[in-house]
């Protein structure tokens, strides 16, 4: 069994958002600026995690992406599994027909299955809640970046449009008019 880009990113970028949702729904763009994932990846990887439903999308300015459930409640298999990335060490996929014909299975067929239900334990008993807690443990900081919204707080300021001659000859020729 390996794991591809897809399970390691999708675990990392849940990880970044739960770290960072208590300001509110975060933006991919800012994970994937953080982590260095491609923003289209992301929307892929976020819209198979939404459907499972361990992330929440919120439209609009100040939207993003925010946990579907409690990190607690969400294992790193449950994000693996989401994005269907396969835990299986068997060469069949689990079909048993590993020789690749009606054969049956190989001799070492009950081994790799049972390193799969091992791998899916293991997996099933870490949380969201422990890696965040671990990457805080270690000191990771969380920068408190100001969410962008469309409304400023400051006043917009428009330019002053001068209609005062600004020249001897201009005021010349606005006063001959």
């Amino acid at each position: 069994m390996r794991l591809t880009t897809k399970g390691r990113f999708a675990v990392t970028a849940m990880i970044d958002l739960a770290l960072r949702e208590h300001g509110g729904p975060v933006a991919l763009a800012a994970i994937s600026a953080r982590q260095q994932i491609s923003l289209s990846y992301l929307e892929q990887l976020f819209g198979k995690l939404r459907r499972h439903e361990l992330v929440e999308s919120t439209r609009g300015p100040g939207g993003g992406y925010s946990l579907g459930r409690k990190a607690e409640d969400i294992t790193v298999a449950d994000i693996i599994v989401a994005v269907d990335e396969p835990i299986d060490a068997t060469g069949c996929g689990g079909k048993e027909n590993c020789m690749g014909d009606d054969t049956g299975r190989c001799m070492t067929h009950d081994l790799w299955t049972s390193l799969n239900n091992k791998m899916i334990e293991f997996l099933s008993s870490i949380s969201l809640r422990k890696l965040v807690d671990d990457q805080l443990a270690k000191g990771v900081s969380i920068e408190e970046a100001p969410v962008k919204r469309a409304i400023s707080s400051q006043p917009v300021l428009k330019p002053i449009k001068i209609t005062a001659p600004n020249s001897v000859f201009a005021l010349g020729s606005s006063l001959a008019k």
